[in-house]
């Protein structure tokens, strides 16, 4: 019955096959290890990873050492896998799930252009490992083979801005490469990569899916077919011996998270869409409050693209556009300034959580210019937002 019910249902109803209690929240289980069959005739002694340590009173949510599998991350990865639309796996970090995802399908080289700079850390460290190239994402494709990774980030961090997923699958189609994709930014219900040709579809699940500043996660989704089951296989192995899994305590979190995951993008969403609308609006005045202390505004939704109701943008974000945009000050003095000047707008780095976050991006990442600010919306009211914006704005030009 799953694929027939919404989005918001399955964030719901998707583990409760895997529940082996009547209480209706989910327990917080703490156990690293778990006990064996006490029928001798149930026991293979072939290793952890090769075998199920079946409890019969509930076979779904049976384990043997949370290194491979545990109940909270089980349930959270099924819930993830209906909403993400195939197998997920779960990490301690979204960078630990790019890591794996790079180790699992092991190119030679990669395709990748700006965005989340953490990532390109995780690169450089493979290559010191195993001599991964790091080409431009628009590279020459007489530059890609087969087995090598496209890798898309999109929307882009720290800006907003959206990339045309097609594109770039229709290039790896024909170099024989994988399109990998960080959806980050546009979680369900917002975009699906894999119905725009993508492989691999990775999350930092810090963000949206935790959704309250609390907790670290990683997630890894491969496509519902032959290839995407030897990588999910592989993916399970190699995370056994890397041992980079979730905490218990993360993955009770993250699954109460994902109950309200719609209900919480949706807001997000409409409200960053209306700010950006405000704030660009408000750029096309000369005298304005907005045009005196800004210098432009980034964001999918004023894209050119987004204007034709028809192009790839549309089709490719038909939920609604991503919560996070950027604003970039007339100086480098006012960007540092501005968030001493806001009261509900935290000045933090992350995003996706309930409350609404301003960074001066170069506090974390010092390749970026000094004027650039990430605004990550939450579900505060789009009036107080505005007004502490423009509040914020009076006092920078007072």
């Amino acid at each position: 019955m799953l694929p027939d019910l919404s989005l918001a249902s399955r964030a719901v109803h998707a583990d409760a096959h895997i529940a082996g209690h009547r209480a209706i929240a989910p327990a917080m289980h703490v156990s690293t290890t778990f006990r064996y069959s006490e029928n001798p005739n149930e026991l293979s002694g072939v290793g952890i990873g090769e075998f199920e340590n079946l409890d019969h009173n509930a076979p779904r949510d049976s384990h043997v050492y949370s290194r491979e599998s545990a109940p909270n991350t089980t349930r959270l990865e099924a819930v993830l896998s209906s909403i993400l639309g195939g197998p997920s796996v779960t990490y301690a970090s979204g960078l630990a799930a790019f890591h794996a995802m790079l180790v699992q399908l092991n190119p030679k080289r990669i395709a990748i252009g700006e965005g989340y700079h953490g990532c390109h850390g995780v690169i450089d460290v493979l290559s010191r490992l195993s001599g991964l190239k790091k080409l431009p994402l628009d590279c020459d494709l007489s530059e890609l083979e087969a087995g090598d990774v496209i890798h898309v980030e999109t929307p882009l961090n720290p800006t907003g801005d959206a990339r045309n997923l097609a594109y770039y699958a229709e290039r790896a189609r024909k170099v024989g490469a994988y399109v990998t994709v960080d959806a980050t930014f546009a979680p369900p219900p917002l975009q699906d990569p894999f119905a725009q040709g993508a492989d691999v579809v990775m999350h930092s699940g810090t963000k949206y899916f935790g959704g309250h500043s609390d907790l670290l996660c990683g997630v890894v989704t491969v496509t519902p077919d032959e290839k995407g089951q030897r990588l999910l296989k592989g993916l399970k192995h190699d995370r056994l011996m890397l041992g980079s899994v979730m905490g218990s305590l993360e993955g009770w979190l993250g699954l109460r998270s994902l109950r309200t995951l719609e209900l919480r993008v949706k807001r997000q969403s409409e409200t960053a869409t209306k700010l950006v609308a405000w704030l660009a609006s408000e750029l096309k005045d000369p005298a304005s409050l907005v045009s005196t202390t800004v210098e432009k505004v980034q964001h999918a939704s004023v894209q050119p693209e987004a204007s034709d109701e028809n192009g790839w943008l549309r089709k490719q974000m038909p939920g609604g556009w991503g919560p996070v945009f950027a604003l970039w000050m007339k100086d480098a003095d006012m960007a540092r300034s501005l968030p001493s000047k806001l009261h509900l707008f935290q000045h933090a780095t992350s995003l996706g959580g309930v409350e609404s976050l301003l960074e001066w991006r170069a506090m974390s990442d010092p390749h970026v210019d000094k004027r650039l600010l990430r605004v990550s919306i939450g579900v505060e009211g789009f009036e107080d937002l505005k007004a502490d914006i423009t509040r914020g704005l009076e006092a920078l030009r007072g």
